[in-house]
């Protein structure tokens, strides 16, 4: 028996993952434990903690720690970028020796977390680089034996974007793009541009974009262009490329933030930034249009450059930009790739994975696990610890057989009550895909604005995404793709957007979830019990939070139920109301 430890350490969306022989069997951010913070930065320690005893296993008997990070990744890159920007790189350089500090203490802090004796940390430790990581996380949980492989976010050691060719055990790396030129750079500092200026706020420009036109296409293109033979640049004239590590601007709570990426050109060309919190406006919205339109127009471009270099049907892509899901829709209707595999946590948070997987596979040499067909690998609470909860926040409750569940919870949504539906082990990565949910009717009046307004207390602008039984999929969109992570935004048919009108954003999209009965049984069988009610084989989906990580203790989902105006908690076996909100 061989346990990797997979760790994204000292950087944000810190997490940690387990492979026992090669399979995923645990996965956990740290954001979701302690103190909350999304995209919490530092040691994962409580995540560490947290697979192990998922496992089932001591920190004694893990045999390798691997992290997607390699100081010495790229190093005649950075040393020509270090010539020729002496000034910029010098505060790098010195947060680099800070980063490389941290890393050398890692059994200690391992030990640490698990309150363990650091001599019981006998695992070897094994960096791999960033982007590479990234690739191997999608392609050794896919269930392709071949693909194309393309990594993309802001920077990791020292490179923005890569290149590769899988098969089989073996991943073979074929180009990178180096700093400072970043598609992940460019839509961020965009995103910043438009008031947008916290860590992961991306989607927030996707789902603005659709309000817009896309009328800044000239200037667009002179911020980010195709070169070639997959080569991109991004203009220094409009972006700032970072003199501190991602590292350096983590607060001592986790919190990150950003300065601001764009110059003075920038301002000089568009005017003043809009400031976080005053109203959006038209330009706001077109600036976000032209920013996602021209986004999607490079990366289709690369992509059929890189069909050329590894032709075939598949394609496996991460990091940050591929969550990007009006991007990943495209690709699969603009390039010649037919399938793509998109890991459940892209970002990131799934460094970890790559890096364990991409050891056992390519370093040890051993064969590849089953794929990842599902994202629930964290933690799950027991029955007594969700009737305890119950009991605490003085809440009348049922217990009912799981059948019965079923049906009642169909009949509160199917007369437009909200419902907080909490089962099973949470999800890996940043979507809620059925088990730490909020649920509603997907064509109910209002319902969206609702939601937005008094439950999830965001921006009314941002859609909410249809979760629908997969074989259903071809009847509802105009594009049948398979989602099971949340990773496509695609048009709905004509016929079905005023049945669907909660989960219709402006441009007649939905950020589509396909759930199959193999991957979450009791999710589709409420939605197939919703649907032989409403005629409808979707359900409006949305993360359990309201502006903090998905929730994951019972004590947590009561207190969401407790503080808005969701109507119905659904927690394991037990059923709880607010007044009035009986199902009949």
């Amino acid at each position: 028996m061989t346990y990797i430890l997979g760790l994204n350490a000292f950087h944000w969306d810190s997490s940690a993952c387990l492979l026992k022989d090669g399979q995923l069997i645990a996965a956990l951010a740290e954001e979701r434990l302690g103190e909350r913070i999304k995209h919490k930065a530092g040691f994962p320690g409580k995540a560490i903690k947290a697979v192990l005893e998922i496992g089932g296993i001591a920190v004694k008997d893990v045999d390798y720690l691997a992290l997607g990070y390699d100081k010495n990744a790229n190093s005649k890159q950075k040393m020509a970028y270090a010539i020729t920007n002496p000034r910029r790189t010098a505060k790098l350089a010195i947060k680099s020796l800070g980063r490389r500090s941290d890393m050398s203490g890692l059994e200690a802090k391992v030990a640490e977390a698990c309150g363990v004796p650091e001599s019981d940390c006998r695992f070897r430790i094994e960096h791999v680089e960033h982007h590479l990581a990234h690739i191997a996380s999608s392609f050794y949980c896919s269930n392709f034996d071949t693909a194309a492989g393309f990594s993309y976010d802001a920077a990791g050691d020292f490179v923005s974007a890569m290149y590769a060719r899988c098969q089989g055990t073996d991943i073979e790396v074929l180009d990178r793009v180096f700093l400072p030129h970043s598609l992940g750079y460019f839509y961020t500092a965009l995103c910043e541009f438009i008031g947008f200026d916290h860590i992961g706020e991306e989607y927030k420009v996707m789902g603005l974009s659709a309000y817009g036109e896309p009328k800044h296409m000239d200037l667009m293109r002179e911020m980010l262009y195709i070169d070639s033979g997959g080569q991109f640049k991004t203009s220094e004239k409009y972006l700032k490329l970072l003199d501190q590590g991602f590292d350096e601007l983590a607060q001592e709570n986790g919190e990150f933030k950003l300065p601001p990426l764009y110059t003075d050109a920038l301002r000089a060309r568009l005017g003043p930034p809009r400031i976080r919190g005053q109203e959006l406006t038209q330009r706001d919205m077109d600036i976000a249009s032209s920013c996602q339109k021209h986004f999607e127009n490079v990366v289709v471009d690369i992509l059929n450059w890189l069909h050329t270099v590894v032709p075939g049907d598949n394609i496996v892509t991460a990091g940050g930009c591929s969550l990007n899901g009006v991007t990943n829709a495209r690709i699969l209707r603009d390039t010649p790739f037919k399938n793509s595999y998109i890991q459940c946590a892209a970002s990131d948070d799934g460094l970890g994975i790559g890096a364990a997987l991409w050891l056992w596979n390519c370093k040890l040499g051993k064969q590849r696990a089953a794929p990842v067909t599902h994202a629930y690998l964290g933690l799950e609470h027991s029955e007594s610890e969700m009737e305890q909860a119950l009991q605490d926040a003085d809440l009348a409750f049922e217990k009912l057989e799981m059948d019965s569940v079923i049906e009642r919870t169909a009949i509160h949504l199917n007369q437009g009550h909200i419902v907080g539906w909490y089962q099973g082990r949470c999800e890996w990565g940043p979507r809620a895909l059925g088990n730490r949910s909020i649920l509603a009717h997907p064509g109910w009046p209002d319902m969206k604005e609702l939601i937005n307004r008094k439950i999830k207390r965001r921006e009314s602008f941002r859609p909410f995404a249809p979760s629908i039984l997969a074989d259903e999929v071809r009847n509802w969109f105009e594009q049948d793709v398979e989602s099971p992570f949340m990773m496509h935004v695609v048009r709905i048919s004509e016929d079905k957007r005023e049945e669907l009108a909660a989960v219709c954003h402006k441009d007649f999209t939905g950020r589509v979830h396909t759930v199959k009965r193999s991957q979450n049984r009791l999710y589709y069988d409420l939605i197939r019990k919703f649907s032989e009610k409403s005629g409808i084989p979707v359900l409006l989906n949305t993360s359990f939070n309201e502006n903090e990580p998905i929730v994951d203790t019972p004590e947590q989902a009561v207190a969401c139920f407790v503080r808005n105006d969701i109507d119905v908690l659904v927690m394991g076996p037990y059923i709880t109301t607010k007044p009035g909100k009986t199902a009949v």
